[in-house]
């Protein structure tokens, strides 16, 4: 659950960060009241958190699923 949550904040995180570099637009900081509301910090520290904890995806070891059914 909790790498999932981390996934979507990264994408968010992704996507502000592309638009910003592509348009100049940053839309949370629209959405949130500006770049230095309160808000907005907050939601960049969640997305910065989850960020540290998507590099902990790299390290874990994978067991394969087995989804046959005898």
């Amino acid at each position: 659950m909790i790498d999932r949550i981390a996934l979507v904040l990264v994408i968010i995180g992704a996507l502000c960060l592309g638009s910003m570099g592509l348009f100049g637009f940053n839309f949370l900081s629209m959405i949130f009241g500006g770049q230095t509301a309160v808000t907005t910090k907050i939601v960049y520290t969640l997305i910065g958190i989850a960020g540290l904890w998507s590099v902990t995806l790299l390290f874990r070891e994978r067991h394969p699923v087995d989804d046959r059914i005898d």
